[in-house]
């Protein structure tokens, strides 16, 4: 499937870019948005593009005023200061690209046999520390953890009203063998689904994989490590526009807007979530969970 990048109207609306501004698209993934960015903000204006995936990276075709940076943005701060970039607007779009659905062989996807992976990058090193962190991959998640363990994160970065079903059924079959792929997992979260609850709008892996991709990333976390980071950095009247994918980053992103609100250091310019229309919704389905949110500093 063709990328399309979401909500990429309301992005330049809210970004509002002009000639001349720098800006940073923390999630860069396959450019949609770099790229609409940069029709925008010639002669000399620049885009700085973050991503955790060096294949990612390597994909982008590069382009004048382009900057490529091969990291988490977690470290966004060391990453502006290393390239004494001073932004004007920034973005996150923390959905997955289609790249890793549909090309990266990392069991992102439950409709397809592959490796249970997940893992966006097996390096990580965070802002919070100086050691390189090597990642839990979604097969050790689902062979090492502990039943309470699973069963949480399914329930709290999933929202999977089954997850304690789940959890017990995924603990039970690896007692037996090792769970490795995509469709072991698919066919054992089928079996813990209730009969009457397999056929619903969205497909029953669906929450399960969604949590574990969550957990292996730790993309709450480093959710929280980076916006008070973007708005440290971004230039007086600077704008920043986050879309989120899930109910948890929402709530981290609208909590920390209000909170930084109250203490007079931006302005709320989105008062509720802006959504995709039905047509973006129809054009694009992967769309129908998004939510952006957008502030302007002081």
């Amino acid at each position: 499937m063709k990328h399309i990048p979401v909500l990429k109207k309301e992005v330049l609306r809210y970004l509002n870019p002009q000639w001349n501004e720098n800006f940073i698209d923390c999630t860069i993934g396959e450019g949609g948005h770099a790229m609409a960015i940069l029709e925008k903000n010639g002669l000399s204006g620049k885009v700085l593009g973050i991503d955790r995936d060096p294949t990612i990276i390597k994909n982008l075709e590069l382009k004048n005023r382009l900057i490529l940076v091969n990291d988490s943005y977690a470290n966004l701060k060391k990453i502006t200061e290393r390239y004494n970039f001073k932004p004007d607007g920034i973005l996150f779009d923390l959905g997955m690209s289609s790249w890793h659905l549909e090309e990266s062989k990392r069991g992102f996807s439950f409709q397809k046999d592959e490796p249970l992976d997940m893992r966006y990058s097996d390096v990580i090193d965070f802002s919070r520390s100086l050691k390189i962190h090597y990642q839990e991959t979604a097969e050790k998640i689902v062979n090492t953890w502990s039943e309470e363990k699973i069963e949480e994160i399914l329930r709290e970065y999933g929202g999977e009203r089954f997850a304690k079903r789940i959890a017990k059924r995924i603990c039970e079959i690896r007692k037996v063998k090792p769970i490795k792929t995509t469709f072991q997992l698919k066919e054992i979260i089928r079996r813990a689904f209730p009969k009457r609850y397999k056929f619903g709008k969205i497909h029953f892996a669906t929450r399960t994989f969604q949590a574990l991709r969550i957990a292996v990333n730790q993309e709450l976390e480093n959710l929280k490590i980076v916006l008070p980071q973007a708005l440290d950095i971004l230039e007086p009247s600077g704008r920043l526009v986050v879309i989120s994918f899930h109910s948890g980053e929402d709530r981290i992103v609208k909590n920390f807007f209000r909170d930084q609100a109250k203490q007079g250091l931006l302005r709320i310019l989105t008062k509720k979530p802006v959504e995709p229309s039905e047509e973006e919704v129809r054009i694009n389905p992967r769309s129908r969970s998004a939510k952006l949110r957008a502030v302007i500093k002081f």
